[in-house]
């Protein structure tokens, strides 16, 4: 059952005149202000979320981008920042891009924030979705077969960094250690100073195609998975969740349907749910300019992804509306009461599920976001509190 209630936030500035017909992605250029202003949004919402009982705030790692859309370079100095600013929330790096680090360099560097942070950091692992940072960091993305391949060593190194005491690792990207003279002997293992505290380290991925070979490697590795955006609607929920589950039998573990996974909603509460897609409207429009020219939406035609990087050519093709996702499933919208029905549903379909992520869309401003917050945990989230048994 759904008894956990997280929400995201890729850092992004106040933006202005939203949607299709809206600025282009690539002609919004901010300030450096306006672009460090993302980090004390992010702060403002972490602070709220904790104030109204949410479980965990995830944010995403990004780089190089002046037009304002993701602003967060590094998750893990981000959260230990919030750590500080909040008391029980836990902050998810949703997601450490691992092809962009050196793996140990990741290893040491959530091992200190898990210490510090007494646990509240969760650990998060991706393979990038934009060329202009995984490239620009020397890393492939480009090449997606060789992409794949130093993400899955990465992450092998990063585990192995977690849970040895003392490791070596011969693989096509590192070679670790090197084999080099030591204060009088030959290095032949290394140690990772100092470890995580919290062991095993719950690590999180996202789930986007959902291939077998991506299942079987999150199993290895009991690592947890996050289906949202554009895999959250029509038939590729249930998919992923079965052949998530089928994975984790064929390594000889057993899990409830949904079990291990979140699911990632876009939302927005109103008076009714004409009102609400009327007010989130050009929002996700705007999301979806961003997300859908890098790939991250099914199904859209190169004609589709030229439309919303021109208005002019808006008129003349059907773009996705936010209809069309909150008859997918993907956004809910609505009255408290209509959330709450839908993911009442999802709870009852899904037995093994325990963890729901509700976002806005890129672009909404920070006022609406955090009241939206504020209406979410006060008017949707009480319906999933365990009922007390009453005295006898």
């Amino acid at each position: 059952m759904i008894t956990k209630f997280d929400s995201s936030y890729v850092g992004t500035v106040d933006m202005e005149n939203l949607g299709y017909l809206g600025t282009p992605i690539n002609d919004r250029l901010y300030s450096n202000d306006e672009l460090a202003s993302a980090l004390h949004k992010a702060v403002a919402y972490a602070k709220k979320m904790d104030a109204l009982g949410y479980d965990t705030f995830w944010m995403a790692e990004h780089h190089f981008q002046p037009e304002g859309t993701e602003c967060i370079p590094n998750l893990l100095m981000m959260a230990m920042h919030l750590v500080n600013q909040t008391r029980t929330l836990k902050i998810g790096c949703g997601f450490n891009v691992v092809p962009m680090w050196h793996p140990l360099r990741l290893a040491e560097d959530y091992a200190m924030a898990d210490i510090l942070s007494g646990g509240r950091v969760i650990f998060g692992v991706a393979r990038g979705y934009h060329t202009r940072e995984v490239e620009s960091f020397g890393a492939p993305l480009t090449d997606q077969a060789a992409n794949r391949e130093m993400f899955e060593e990465g992450v092998d190194i990063i585990f192995k960094a977690f849970n040895e005491e003392r490791f070596s690792h011969k693989g096509r990207f590192y070679t670790i250690p090197p084999e080099v003279p030591y204060r009088g002997y030959t290095l032949k293992e290394i140690t990772l100073v100092p470890r995580p505290q919290h062991l095993p380290v719950e690590c999180w991925q996202p789930i986007q195609s959902g291939s077998a070979r991506a299942f079987d490697f999150m199993a290895k590795h009991g690592i947890s998975g996050v289906i949202g955006g554009g895999s959250a609607e029509g038939g590729a929920v249930d998919r992923h969740m079965n052949e998530f589950r089928a994975a984790y039998a064929r390594r000889g573990i057993e899990l409830e349907l949904g079990e291990k996974l979140s699911l990632g909603y876009q939302f927005h509460i109103a008076e009714s749910r004409e009102a609400a897609m009327r007010a989130a409207a050009t929002a996700y429009e705007e999301n979806m300019k961003m997300f859908g020219e890098l790939r991250l939406v099914r199904a859209l035609t190169d004609e589709q992804i030229a439309a919303m990087r021109d208005p002019r050519l808006v008129p003349s093709v059907k773009l996705p509306r936010i209809e069309d996702a909150v008859k997918a499933g993907g956004f809910l919208a609505g009255t408290p009461a209509d959330i709450v029905e839908q993911l009442k549903a999802v709870e009852e379909r899904y037995p093994g599920l325990e963890r729901i992520s509700c976002s806005m869309p890129l672009g909404t401003p920070l006022e609406v976001t955090l009241e939206q917050l504020d209406r979410f945990a006060n008017e949707v989230m009480p319906a999933f509190k365990p009922m007390k048994a009453a005295a006898e």
